[in-house]
């Protein structure tokens, strides 16, 4: 009969050997995929660039000076896609993936049936009117700033969506068209839906401009805003259509209005064109006799002069006619 205590305890050893080669080594390899980026920690703390924080990155550019100081964060060691890699037991790693993303501007990362469902953004314009906002962001995690997505905030794209819509909002309420190419100020309606209908592309690049600084504040890179459409309540869409048509009626008016006026101002210099060299060609000859009579009388003296005008006179004698009356 085996001696089984001789047998137990080096089962037992053998056991908790190949347990610990595959929880904490064979469990250690990992890879990272072309769509992802990774960052290790070591006992909790990232491992980092000695050095080097976001403020000297070129992504800071879009800070203050305050705003640089508040947000200044190290640049950590970004794992690349491949592998296989390994990691200890005491370490820990964090795969993010930066591959871009499109959501609708009313997706709420918190509460997905907020704003009817994702779908309407509400906002208030300065004439307290209360519209309805349909569009896109497009976004990607930061491989410059992994720091700031994975530790700074708890949920950073639901701080990212939450800080887009509240500088869309901020702008909706305050909005007034930007001046034209020439620097005259733009018309303005009366309504402001009607002024953010027409400077869609101007909100959309004031969207972009203003949050161009979410990748260094919070590792998101918004990367554009599409606002698709503004749309009043229905209750007002009725009064606002026949404001835009009245107000197309009377702009129509003074469009025809000043091309009938500008026509009358084309036809009348045209015409003082005209009288002008008629009178240039009846006036031409005069001056060429001038010219002509004080070359003579430079030449011959005052009676070259006096001959030229009894010659004159015999030309206009032969071609008169004269009738003589007969008693």
């Amino acid at each position: 009969m085996p001696d089984l205590t001789v047998g137990l305890p080096l089962g037992l050893a053998l056991g908790f050997i190949a347990w610990f080669l595959v929880r904490y080594l064979v469990a250690g390899i990992y890879t990272v995929n072309q769509n992802e980026r990774a960052v290790k920690t070591a006992f909790g703390r990232a491992e980092r660039i000695p050095g080097l924080t976001t403020a000297s990155d070129p992504i800071a550019a879009m800070l203050n000076a305050e705003e640089k100081e508040r947000y200044q964060v190290p640049q950590v060691r970004v794992i690349q896609p491949g592998g296989p890699y390994f990691k200890w037991p005491w370490e820990r790693v964090y795969k993010v993936s930066v591959a871009t993303e499109t959501v609708s501007m009313a997706w709420d990362p918190t509460s997905p049936a907020a704003n009817q469902g994702g779908k309407v953004l509400d906002a208030v314009t300065k004439d307290q009117l209360n519209t309805g906002l349909t569009g896109q962001i497009r976004f990607k995690i930061s491989e410059k700033n992994l720091y700031s997505f994975i530790f700074g905030v708890k949920n950073p794209v639901a701080h990212v969506v939450g800080y887009f819509v509240s500088v869309l909002r901020e702008r909706i309420a305050t909005f007034e068209a930007p001046p034209d190419a020439d620097g005259n100020p733009a018309v303005q309606t009366g309504i402001s839906i009607n002024d953010l209908r027409k400077n869609l592309r101007d909100l959309n690049e004031h969207m972009d401009r203003e949050c161009a600084s979410a990748q260094a504040r919070y590792g998101i890179q918004l990367e554009a805003s599409l606002i698709t459409a503004i749309d009043p309540p229905q209750d007002v869409e009725a009064a606002l259509a026949a404001i835009n048509t009245a107000h197309n009626e009377v702009s129509s008016s003074i469009s025809l209005a000043q091309a009938a006026a500008d026509q009358k101002i084309v036809q009348s210099r045209r015409a003082v064109e005209i009288e002008t060299n008629r009178a240039e060609a009846e006036v031409e000859p005069l001056r060429r006799l001038a010219q002509q009579i004080q070359a003579l009388k430079a030449e011959g003296g005052a009676g070259a002069l006096d001959a030229y005008v009894r010659n004159v006179r015999l030309g206009l004698y032969d071609e008169a006619k004269i009738i003589m009356e007969v008693k």
